[in-house]
Order: C-alpha cells, then structure tokens, then sequence
C-alpha cells in the first residue's frame, strides 16, 4: 500500500473520516474543509484510486492522509480505508468527494448512536418530505434509488428511505468484521444489509443536497 503525507495516526482519533476519491479536485477540498470546520479533531484518511488531476496535492495539503488505492471502485477503496483504523476509532464517516452531502449534519449523527446503543449506522436522507430533493436529482437516479430501497425491503428486511446515500456514520467495531463484496457504488446497499445482520438498527435523519 502506498501512504502519503505522514505516517498512519489513526490510533490517536475518536472519530474517523474516510473519503475514496478519483479525479475529485473541485470537490474534495471544499468536502475535507468543512469536515473539518464541524467536527473536533477527526482523523481524515482520503483513498484515492489514483487520480491524475490535483486530488491528492489538495488533500495533502489539508492535512489528511491519503492512501493510494490496490483496486478500483467505490466499495473497495471503503473497505482499505476501514482496514487502516485499528485503534480506539469509535464513530467512522462515510461521505463522497464531491462536495454534495452537507458536513453539518454529521455531528447530530454521532449524537444519536451515542445516545442509542441499538443504533448501528446513522444515514442521511436526501428524499425527506421536509426538504424535497427530488427536483436536484436525475429522474433515473430517484427512480432508481426508489426501487432498491423496495427490493431491500423485500429481500433483506432492510427498511430505509434513501438506501444508497453516501453520507453515514457507522460503530467502528460493527465494521471489523465486515468483508465487503461489493466494488462499486452497490457498496451502500451490502452495508445496511451488514448492519442489519450484525442485530444493529439503521436510523435516518433529514438531510439537504
């Protein structure tokens, strides 16, 4: 594997940050920032699938660290990331480079698994009636999410609104177990069937995008 920036502190961090990123130079450094800004002292750990734009200079440049990743897709520069955190990470996030999922709400996530130890994995809704954030999406898109949010609910029991959100929180020592199948972005929907497996509840929370 190939580290840059400084040596792996991910023992020294309560809550852990994994970002994977591909060709993200517009988005990643407004992303890191305001992780940054509304969480205390996160360890950020960017993988990237070997970008060959600016990516990587931005994030090192923000203090993360970054991790070049062994394959591809989504779900496989998730499961490196998770492999790194062996220390007291209690909390682990999960959200895109892209700039699209707002850091703010990630504190109200922790909140609510430190105040229920049922609760798994905290995710964010972006199909709220309260916010409505249908119109922003491709049509495709909404349709599609709308569908796998129907088969989990039949196939695994797995009730969510909005299965494939990229932004969540997650127990860490729910995912030291966790051997994702998964490569791409069908990485979100394995891992609420894992939590669900694991005895755990996934909860949702209003989001915008």
């Amino acid at each position: 594997m190939g580290w840059l920036n400084m040596e792996n502190r991910a023992d020294k961090f309560d809550v852990a940050v994994v970002v994977a990123t591909l060709n993200e130079e517009v988005g990643v450094g407004p992303t890191l920032e305001e992780v940054k800004k509304v969480l205390d002292n996160p360890y950020v750990l960017v993988v990237d699938g070997n970008s060959v734009d600016e990516t990587v200079r931005i994030a090192k440049d923000l203090g993360s660290d970054v991790l070049f990743q062994e394959g591809k897709g989504k779900g496989q520069a998730m499961s490196q990331g998770v492999r790194q955190l062996n220390g007291d990470t209690r909390y682990v996030v999960f959200t895109d480079a892209d700039f699209t999922y707002p850091a703010e709400y990630i504190p109200k996530m922790i909140e609510v698994l430190e105040n229920d130890d049922e609760i798994g994995m905290v995710i964010g809704n972006r199909f709220d009636k309260e916010h409505n954030f249908e119109e922003p999406m491709k049509k495709t898109f909404y349709i599609g999410n709308k569908f796998l949010a129907f088969a989990q609910r039949i196939l695994n029991g797995v009730n969510l609104h909005d299965p494939l959100s990229g932004l969540r929180v997650v127990r860490s020592e729910i995912l030291k177990d966790w051997k994702p199948r998964s490569k791409g972005f069908d990485i979100e929907a394995e891992l609420n069937h894992h939590i669900k497996r694991r005895g755990y509840q996934t909860f949702e929370i209003p989001i915008g995008y």
